[in-house]
């Protein structure tokens, strides 16, 4: 427990110090005003925990602590607190259903998300828990997609379904599900080409494959996994919402953590679309993946230790 959690301190720590550094600059143990207010509002929104957010969060530190003298550290729990309690709404863990076999998951996300590393760490973690793995290289679009996720596939021991450059990407899924399905598999990982949002080609290609899919398995997919870049801040609100109208997204990746210092967004995707949140990348190795933890993830955004101690 310790270990992962300092792991994730570490990785939000850049976004971390942008707001504890300005609670710091703010607070010197005075009475809290509507100009303390307007300030603290702005540092929670330029570390891209979007204006909504914010305003909630303002809003209930004013009806609990306004014109009252309040501390550095009282704030900064009070806001871990809130936190936490928005994103235990979207704090699920991730189910492989035994009663569908092949369990079919979907990965979709734009270009640089960090999709494939993330379909490598997903077949690890299943393969952990002593499933039976298969991978779809889906992205033939890009020459280095199939042989990125073949070389994992050979270091992790996952076998990974490829086709030629500019094979067309629903025909290659649909003989990895039919090979999956023959094999008895227990997951069957498909990944797809990263998609720029704007490309109107790509993501009706998105949705072939994912009717492809759907008429094999009229149950599936079972799961369909965003990958979001957590460096990339509020951009990854318009990549739900369009990537939500080609598939049925189920849930969120987020991926890069160990980069970012933005990671305050995934509040406002919590509260705005309240999709689950499974996992973290939190670095490049196959293991480095882990359950989405909303109290762990809320305590290191703001610099606290899980017990509520500002040691850093």
């Amino acid at each position: 427990m310790a270990g992962w959690f300092q792991n994730l301190k570490n990785s939000l720590s850049k976004t971390s110090s942008k707001i504890v550094q300005g609670l710091t600059s703010l607070i010197l143990k005075r009475k809290l005003d509507q100009e303390i207010l307007d300030e603290l509002e702005e540092i929670l929104i330029m570390s891209d925990l979007g204006v909504e957010v914010s305003k909630t969060l303002i809003a209930n530190l004013k009806a609990l602590k306004f014109d009252q003298e309040i501390t550095l550290e009282e704030i900064k729990l009070f806001l871990a607190e809130e936190i936490a309690k928005i994103l235990q709404n979207v704090e699920q863990s991730f189910e492989i259903k035994e009663e569908s076999k092949p369990f079919i998951i979907m990965m979709v996300g734009v270009n640089g998300a960090g999709k494939t590393t993330t379909v490598a760490k997903l077949c690890k973690l299943f393969k952990n828990q002593n499933k039976t793995v298969k991978c779809i290289a889906g992205d033939t679009f890009r020459a280095a997609g199939s042989a990125q996720l073949d070389m994992w596939g050979t270091r992790i021991g996952v076998e990974v379904v490829t086709g030629d450059s500019g094979t067309d990407p629903a025909s290659l899924v649909y003989r990895g599900v039919q090979s999956a399905m023959s094999a008895k598999d227990d997951v069957l990982v498909v990944d797809t080409a990263g998609r720029l949002q704007n490309n109107a080609g790509l993501m009706d290609e998105l949705g072939k494959i994912y009717r492809v899919i759907q008429k094999q398995d009229e149950t599936a997919p079972h799961e369909v996994l965003l990958v979001l870049d957590a460096t990339v801040g509020q951009n990854a609100h318009s990549q739900v919402e369009l990537f939500s109208k080609i598939v049925k997204v189920s849930g969120l990746v987020i991926a890069k953590m160990d980069s970012s210092a933005k990671a305050g967004v995934i509040v406002g995707l919590a509260q705005k679309f309240k999709l689950p949140i499974y996992f973290m990348g939190l670095g490049e190795g196959a293991e480095d993946l882990e359950e989405f933890k909303a109290k762990e993830f809320s305590y290191g955004l703001l610099g606290l230790d899980i017990d509520g101690d500002t040691k850093r």
